[in-house]
């Protein structure tokens, strides 16, 4: 919820201030005597006006930015870390063999794709660093520092010892500090204490860095940078690219289940090789035994996803890359995958689902006060360097003639999510100081005395016309403000009125709703403002208007880590919240996710990063504060929910092209491995050589990545990672292909036993074998361009313009290599021309094939939802 709504008014932060502030007028010297801290201005060579820029840059080049400087492996350590693991063994074994038996053309191909799958994975580790490097420039805390004598905004890691600097509510204290001036600061430091509540701070205490200021506004002295401060020494740092989605968790176990399968199958391969040459030779050759273990290990080779960790990082940071261009900061990349699963999208009124453009309509003062005196009021409790909506539509509302002039600030306390008002205090021209507040209007309400539903004996006409206004202006989606002035000082408060303000909704809202409903999207209102407001908008745009109000579901005293089932129902039945407090939606967050929701939460203030970082996918608006979008996994940078959408969007399209991939890995891993095991037992034959499986594996990866840029038909609701359903279709799917290829070893044999066949095209076994080498390239392309779609290959959306030409182009080069017997036996155009026919016939087959699975597959879907939830169908 953006910090201008009614429940959240949010003056102005020091950061915003104006750059040439001068430091004189905001630091009160008298404040700044304690020994310590004056000991410490000499200690670090400083002032309370800061360092010059001169200065600044110095300490910077002597003790460096104020970042955490984690260890990083050499770029020679990353790629020798390539050549290490289960994968590259199996390879540099079966490399070692064949340059043991002499066999240069099997050993260079196989060290080629070593050498090949080593570059692609460092390629592409390098290029996902410096994609995410990139896009969290956009991330970097700023920080508000005293620099020759004027407050300007600079990059956090800019800061160096002896720095002055303000620190405010919403931000993350950039370095540690020594508080110097201000009234106070309440400040979380449970992620580096342990301490459950946040702590008040006042002159003389310190600050860590890392810690979240939640309250108040402060000035401090920044005492230690980088490494050397509190975080630096105990915070122990995990870099996110280790953490894995679902995605890559449910390829990683495919992986692992075809690299078992073809053990298995390797297994019974050995044996029968063994079986034939001690049964029926009774004479073995360790020339035998290298020949087989070359052979095992090459085919093991074959079964392994190359291809998985390149098509993975392509596909998510063309996702980040997309999404960039539309505004939006992934923050994670696994975050775009996560988003092909939301079912709830919990989203903010003010200024996502409305402008956040808010005019000032005709007051309503009370008693003797006039309309012009209640904006001059409302004024008076306003910074007038703000660049808040709800503070600028009261000073842009000023009337021209106006005394706000003659005033002079004496302090200002700001807003927090807690009180939600701001107070002004002022000293007029006769020298009285005077209290101005403005803020909720139930807060202001109780700030005069007056209780909705209580009539006061004294008078009743300000609570019943107070409150009957609020009410009313409600009911029209038009929020108010509450103002209110206190001549003693703040012990009691005269109510001088409501200033209505209108917030109309964004004009592409309704649309973008009505585009996540058709997506599958439950969208709930979540926002601070009465049911009543957020019920009218909720009306213009579309949205169910069964809004709740967030106290009358969540107590006071409720565990928010075990919510209970009724309320956890009631969460999951409404269309969204109001008088929601920043608790509050961690609350609805975790109720959602126990009924069993995947949920994306939006959110902009630092009390809302407990939520943003509970929700699967958590969203951070336009304008958040920094606590808010370090917590996010994607952080926006324009106004609005579209982007959101076109987030989830883009994760189903991601969604749908990996699991194409996985289809066709599983598929090609069975039909190879089938037939080199079936074709060995049954004919005592060996399809492929070892050279063959090798150069198979390179044409098949190489188009594959392409797949990142394919064409894709979206899900038109939520997906979710079904292991049933992929390994189910993919066996299918690889033993139609295995049939395919077995029908062309069949076909081949037959050719050798016909003899007029025999004399227009003679055909050897080596032949056989280069058809069969054909086939699979050809079969398995083919077969990706069926498993992409899961109507026929032959209606829209065709391949992309990359994936076809990736085929095409592998394709030639498969039959240049027939053609002029390049690592296989030549084999001639007559044959070539027979196996593309037969290839193509066979795509046909395969396509009506795989439409059949589907259906069937769809029908069970249907009957077991029917199964799961029979009430809804009646």
């Amino acid at each position: 919820m953006s910090s201008s709504s009614v429940g959240e008014v949010s003056p102005s932060r020091p950061t915003e201030q104006v750059k040439t502030k001068n430091t004189d007028s905001d630091l009160n010297l008298d404040t700044l005597n304690s020994t310590e801290i004056q000991n410490k201005f000499s200690e670090l060579k400083t002032s309370p006006k800061g360092l010059t820029s001169i200065e600044a840059q110095d300490r910077l080049a002597k003790d460096g930015p104020n970042a955490i400087q984690a260890h990083e492996e050499s770029r020679w350590k990353k790629l020798l870390g390539y050549f290490w693991g289960p994968i590259p063994w199996m390879i540099e074994i079966a490399a070692v063999i064949s340059f043991l038996r002499a066999d240069w053309p099997d050993f260079f191909v196989i060290a080629g794709l070593l050498l090949y799958n080593a570059a692609i994975g460092f390629w592409q580790d390098n290029k996902a660093a410096n994609a995410l490097a990139a896009l969290k420039k956009g991330l970097a805390l700023k920080a508000s520092v005293c620099r020759d004598g004027a407050w300007t905004s600079i990059a956090a890691t800019d800061l160096v010892t002896g720095d002055v600097v303000t620190v405010a509510a919403g931000e993350i204290i950039p370095a540690d500090l020594l508080l110097i001036n201000g009234k106070y600061l309440s400040v979380d430091q449970a992620a580096l204490t342990g301490e459950s509540l946040p702590v008040s701070k006042k002159i003389g205490d310190g600050a860590y860095s890392g810690s979240i200021a939640r309250q108040g506004s402060m000035i401090g002295l920044v005492t230690a940078t980088g490494n050397n401060t509190f975080f630096g020494r105990t915070a122990k740092l995990v870099a996110s690219a280790g953490s894995k989605s679902h995605a890559e968790q449910a390829v990683l176990r495919i992986g692992d289940f075809l690299i078992i399968l073809a053990a298995a199958l390797a297994v019974v391969l050995v044996g029968a090789q063994l079986w034939r040459d001690l049964a029926h030779n009774a004479i073995w050759h360790w020339s035998e035994a290298g020949a087989i273990a070359q052979f095992v290990l090459v085919l093991l080779v074959a079964s392994v996803p190359v291809a998985m960790p390149a098509v993975m990082s392509v596909t998510m940071a063309l996702g980040a890359l997309a999404l960039s261009r539309q505004k939006a900061i992934v923050s994670r990349l696994s975050a775009i995958e996560e988003l092909a699963g939301v079912d709830v999208l919990c989203s903010d009124k003010t200024g996502t689902l409305t402008q956040n453009k808010l005019t000032l309509q005709a007051p309503i003062p009370f008693g003797t006060a006039k309309a012009d005196d209640l904006v001059i009021a409302a004024a008076l409790a306003t910074q007038k360097e703000s660049t808040d909506a709800i503070d600028l539509a009261v000073l842009k509302a000023l009337p021209e003639n106006n005394p706000f002039g003659t005033y002079k600030r004496v302090d200002f306390i700001p807003f927090d999510p807690v009180n939600k008002k701001t107070v002004g205090i002022v000293q007029d021209t006769a020298g009285h100081n005077l209290r101005y507040a403005k803020g909720a209007p139930q807060v202001i309400a109780k700030l005069c005395g007056l209780t909705e539903g209580v009539i006061s004996s004294n008078d009743s006409t300000p609570t019943t016309e107070y409150f009957g206004k609020v009410s009313e202006l409600a009911s029209h989606g038009t929020r108010s403000l509450g103002v209110a002035v206190s001549h003693d000082d703040g012990k009691t408060w005269v109510l001088l009125g409501l200033l209505p303000m209108l917030d109309p909704p964004r004009p592409d809202a309704a649309a973008t709703i009505a585009q996540a409903k058709k997506l599958g999207l439950s969208v709930k209102m979540v926002t601070g403002d009465d049911v009543a407001i957020g019920s009218e908008i909720a009306h213009q745009l579309g949205l169910g208007e069964h809004l709740l109000k967030a106290s009358d579901i969540f107590s006071p005293d409720m565990n928010p880590n075990k919510i209970p089932v009724d309320a956890a129902r009631a969460v999951e039945a409404a269309d969204g919240f109001g008088r929601v407090f920043p608790e509050h939606k961690f609350e609805i967050v975790k109720a959602l996710q126990e009924r069993g929701h995947i949920v994306a939460m939006t959110g902009d203030g630092v009390n809302d990063a407990p939520a943003l970082k509970q929700a699967d996918c958590g969203v951070a608006v336009s304008g958040a504060t920094d606590a808010a979008r370090s917590a996010a996994a994607l952080v926006l940078t324009a106004p609005g929910l579209s982007t959101i959408v076109n987030a989830i969007v883009e994760a189903r399209a991601i969604f749908e092209r990996i699991t194409s991939y996985i289809y066709y890995r599983i598929a090609m891993t069975i039909d190879i491995m089938f037939l080199v095991v079936a074709s060995y037992l049954v004919f005592g034959f060996q399809p492929l050589t070892a050279i063959m499986i090798v150069v198979l594996a390179l044409l098949d990866d190489i188009p594959i990545m392409t797949i990142a840029y394919d064409n894709v038909v979206t899900s038109p609701q939520p997906v979710r990672w079904d292991m049933h359903r992929i390994i189910s279709f993919s066996s299918i799917m690889g033993i139609a292909s295995l049939a395919e290829s077995f029908g062309m070893l069949l076909l081949g044999i037959a050719w050798m036993h016909t003899p007029w066949l025999m004399e227009i095209v003679p055909l050897t076994t080596a032949h056989l074998q280069t058809m069969i080498f054909l086939q699979l390239a050809a079969g398995g392309h083919l077969l990706l361009l069926v498993v992409r779609t899961r109507h026929t290959i032959f209606r829209p959306p065709y391949p992309s313009r990359p994936l076809f030409l990736a085929v095409v182009g592998t394709q030639i080069v498969a039959v240049v290599l027939c053609v002029f017997g390049i690592l296989v036996p030549a084999l001639p155009w007559i044959m070539i021309a027979v196996v593309w026919a037969y290839a193509l016939v066979w795509m046909v087959i395969i396509d009506g094939i795989k439409i059949f699975t589907n259906l069937q597959m769809m029908k069970r879907e249907k009957n077991s939802q029917k199964l799961s939830h029979p009430i809804s169908d009646k």
